[in-house]
């Protein structure tokens, strides 16, 4: 039928685009979430908290395998 040899061919994985927007890898391999809460109702949080909440905080460990899984490119 033909001489051609039949090989396997790994498929690309595809990256889930939700999870591509809200979480990102370091270069050491952590992966870091923004935290919520900053949408609306500003008004009544304290400027405190505000700067707090702009910065990026660590994925909980229980939950890094399973973005990792939806980063396989990251």
């Amino acid at each position: 039928m033909g001489n051609h040899k039949s090989t396997k061919v790994k498929l690309k994985l595809k990256t889930h685009r939700g999870a591509a927007k809200r979480f990102k890898i370091n270069a050491s391999g952590k992966v870091f979430r923004p935290h919520s809460g900053k949408r609306h109702l500003m008004g009544t949080k304290a400027p405190k908290r505000m700067r707090r909440l702009k910065k990026s905080v660590e994925v909980h460990p229980t939950d890094v395998e399973h973005v990792r899984r939806m980063l396989p490119y990251g």
